[in-house]
């Protein structure tokens, strides 16, 4: 149904939302609904970046793909820069969105830092454990 890529990039994504929920609940629990609030709003604005680098990078994958022979580097030429706009723009405007929320309420920056660490921390555990899955299929001959 999906390739392999695929299929990591979703578990990823599955997980970084469980770890959110996570997250987001034992701050609210340990600490307060401040913190709680303050994970919530990083996971939120890392989990949707996440996603929208995603979608980007397959947007540009099928472009390179459907291309002619002959026109092949003008495209990948193009995509870049197209890529290289639309993630500084996102970058730029998440910052604004979070320095806005910043200015409106109290966040705890810890709390924030620790909602934004849930994507790299995903993609940790999940390649990680993809690898482990990987080098044991090829020690006992599976591949």
């Amino acid at each position: 149904m999906f390739a392999p890529e695929m299929k990591i990039l979703i578990s990823i994504q599955y997980f970084s939302l469980l770890m959110s929920a996570v997250f987001t609940a034992g701050g609210w629990y340990i600490k307060d609904i401040q913190f709680g609030l303050s994970v919530l709003l990083g996971a939120v604005l890392v989990n949707v970046s996440f996603w929208m680098l995603k979608r980007d990078s397959a947007k540009i994958l099928d472009r390179v793909a459907e291309s002619n022979s002959d026109e092949v580097r003008a495209v990948q030429k193009l995509e870049r820069i197209r890529f290289i706009f639309k993630f500084y723009a996102k970058l730029i405007v998440l910052g604004l969105v979070l320095y806005a929320v910043s200015t409106r309420m109290q966040l705890n920056m810890i709390g924030v830092a620790l909602g934004l660490s849930t994507v790299m921390l995903s993609v940790f555990i999940v390649v990680l454990g993809g690898g482990r899955k990987v080098y044991f299929l090829q020690s006992t001959g599976g591949v």
